[in-house]
């Protein structure tokens, strides 16, 4: 059994990776007010942010889906690890050597699955890249120096060699500890009838990384006519590659993609090392598959859905890459950002043109971009006759529900007027009223489609798998990373005013303690009347109250959480925003405290007096008084709290 990691080093790895420095690996941040921060999230789909980031408390929320947690929560569910797993790579990242129990300090054998997978990627694309120097691989150095890429570009890229031998990594890699199981499951090794053989055999190397920047799997070109195999050899399906999920490089380009609100989309390899060496460092590629819907998730996190961000496809001339084009078209109301192509002249891909015409050509390339729809438009349009009524309106009728899914309505209404006259209609209007005709429908059918789908969740206190504890991760192994999400509790009525002042009141108690401290720990739990309102005040009070929090305050509250759907109120409650547009100061705080406080007292006298009403005249004289005093004691208390405020808590 894997030995458990040493608790203070799992404290020492949540102290020092920023969550804000983890999760702008995977999209982009933006200011959110209140020291927050903003972005897409990247568990859901969604069309404007409501993914937050509180970088003082060290956790993350979703107001959409309900996921949240702390730094080890994001990885564990974005990169699908296991608690070990993901200390394991926060603590490599901070340079935190790990100390392991039950068995001693010896990593090697400890480790996750897929952090061993990793090493083993990370040792193979540095083995590639010393062959590169080798004898045998001057065909290697050739293929790229004739493609206009020297040994500083290759080093850039990581480019490198496999040997033609049978095992030549797979006894490099035993070497370094890896067992032939590791090698076969990672997709580096293949099985034969005695022993495992390298995969990759005499060919060009391109390390495939994940937006993180490891190298998840490797692109194979081939260089000798005696190769049976195809052109191009990727990495099989594994625990670490999946080929719908990466973009080649993505972990070079994706700052830049953020910082530009651009995205440049090419076929190959050395098609985006031709552009990053052009200046067009935004460039990107599909590895061995059709750009889809996994591939516009990563984009679209890095652009923000900018509607001023662009995706610029580069596709050949020919029909293959116009067939191309147009399906990926289909996924262009999936961008908020406008989609465009970029056809090469003469057939040339990027890394050609760059090689006959230099790198200026290359970004001409780029900026020479049409919009995708129009693209569509004319080849919809080529495929019919335009000489006969019937072959205009079949065209009309193919064309029309693109222009009607153009997402600037400016644009549109033009590109109707402009598809009119593509067909030789005289009838303008009639061209446009369609046009328009179609967009509503589909403008309608979308609202019903989120109305039906979307609901009410806000101030739902469920639905986020949490972390169960350090400790019960821990043991749970892998398994542990994919826990069930928790029941959902009652939907929430906000507008009711207890229920939003009891919201604010415990959003205080968690991210601002010291301003509600110590009159909050004496807050009872039934002062609290939404029930999981209640249960995150009886949490805070089982993890010491509020009283004197320090740095991990937060983070005993989560722990002592009774299930996920109590933990994931927490989490939501610790990044929301307060509601005050000041700087939240002890006034604002004991306007919540006597609001509470004063709700209690209001529905106290209620109970009471129903009470008194059904005691009557015949009831005992003594407990008759008790309840009067009672009664009277609650009024003036109320009142006291209505004149004096916070100084009559």
């Amino acid at each position: 059994m894997a030995g458990r990691i040493n608790d203070d080093d799992v404290r020492a790895v949540r102290d020092a990776v920023p969550i804000d420095a983890v999760v702008s690996e995977y999209l982009q941040l933006r200011g959110a007010g209140g020291g927050n921060l903003k972005g897409l999230c990247p568990f859901h789909d969604e069309k404007s942010p409501s993914f937050q980031v509180s970088p003082s408390k060290g956790l993350y929320y979703c107001f959409g889906c309900q996921e949240g947690g702390d730094t080890v929560d994001f990885v564990m569910k974005i990169d699908h690890l296991s608690f070990a797993e993901t200390i394991e790579r926060l603590a490599s990242q901070a340079g935190i050597t790990l100390r392991y129990e039950e068995g001693g300090a010896a990593p090697g054998r400890q480790q996750g699955e897929r952090t061993r997978l990793v090493e083993a990627h990370k040792a193979a694309a540095q083995f590639y890249v010393e062959q590169l120097d080798g004898p045998e691989a001057e065909i290697g150095r050739k293929f790229l120096a004739e493609r206009g890429f020297d040994q500083d570009a290759a080093r850039h890229f990581g480019v490198g060699y496999s040997p033609a031998g049978w095992d030549h990594l797979v006894r490099f890699l035993r070497g370094r500890g890896f067992t032939d199981k590791e090698l076969i499951v990672s997709g580096l090794a293949q099985e034969s009838r005695r022993n495992p053989i390298d995969r990759f055999r005499g060919r060009l190397m391109w390390p495939i990384r994940d937006i993180t920047g490891e190298v998840v799997g490797f692109g194979a070109r081939k260089l000798r006519d005696d190769d049976n195999g195809p052109k191009y050899l990727n990495t099989p399906e594994t625990p670490l590659y999946k080929k719908s999920h990466v973009l080649y490089g993505i972990d070079l380009a994706k700052k830049d993609i953020a910082k530009t609100s651009r995205a440049v989309v090419v076929e190959g390899y050395t098609d985006v090392m031709a552009c990053h060496l052009a200046g067009v460092t935004t460039a990107i590629a599909t590895c061995g598959t059709s750009f889809g819907g996994d591939h516009i998730k990563i984009l679209r996190r890095l652009l923000m859905d900018n509607s001023g961000a662009e995706v610029v496809f580069t596709f050949d001339g020919d029909a293959a890459g116009q067939k191309a084009a147009l399906r990926a078209f289909e996924d262009d109301q999936k961008f908020a950002a406008e989609t465009y192509i970029a056809v090469t002249p003469g057939g040339m891909d990027p890394c050609e043109l760059r090689l006959a015409e230099g790198d200026d050509a290359v970004k001409a390339l780029v900026d020479s971009r049409t919009q995708l729809f129009e693209f569509a438009i004319r080849q919809i349009i080529a495929r019919h006759n335009l000489d006969t009524a019937v072959g205009r309106a079949a065209a009309l009728e193919e064309a029309a529900p693109v222009v009607a899914g153009i997402k600037n309505s400016s644009i549109q209404h033009e590109s109707a007027v402009h598809l009119a006259g593509l067909l030789g209609i005289l009838d303008t209007q009639f061209v446009v009223r369609r046009v328009s005709q179609l967009a509503r429908w589909a403008r309608e059918r979308g609202r019903g489609g989120d109305a039906r789908g979307r609901g009410d969740q806000r101030g739902r206190p469920g639905g986020a798998p949490g972390d169960g504890g350090a400790r019960g991760r821990q043991q749970g192994g892998p398994e542990a990373s994919t826990a069930p999400a928790g029941p959902r509790g009652p939907a929430l009525n906000l507008r009711s005013p207890a229920h939003r002042v009891e919201r604010e009141l415990l959003k205080l108690a968690l991210q601002r303690p010291e301003l509600v401290s110590p009159a909050f720990d004496a807050y009872g739990v039934d002062e609290f009347t939404a029930p999981p309102y209640a249960a995150v005040r009886r949490t805070i009070e089982e993890a010491g109250g509020a009283t004197g929090a320090d740095g991990d305050y937060l983070a005993r509250v989560r722990d002592v959480a009774p299930d996920d759907t109590v933990r994931a109120m927490v989490t939501e409650l610790a990044v929301e925003p307060l509601h005050t547009r000041r700087e939240a100061d002890e006034a604002y705080a004991g306007v919540q405290l006597v609001a509470v406080r004063l709700a209690a007292v209001n529905q106290r006298v209620t109970e009471v007096r129903g009470a008194l009403q059904r005691l009557g005249q015949q009831a005992d004289p003594a407990h008759l008084a008790a309840v009067q005093n009672e009664l009277w004691v609650l009024q003036q208390y109320g009142q006291s709290l209505r004149d004096r405020g916070a100084a009559a808590l």
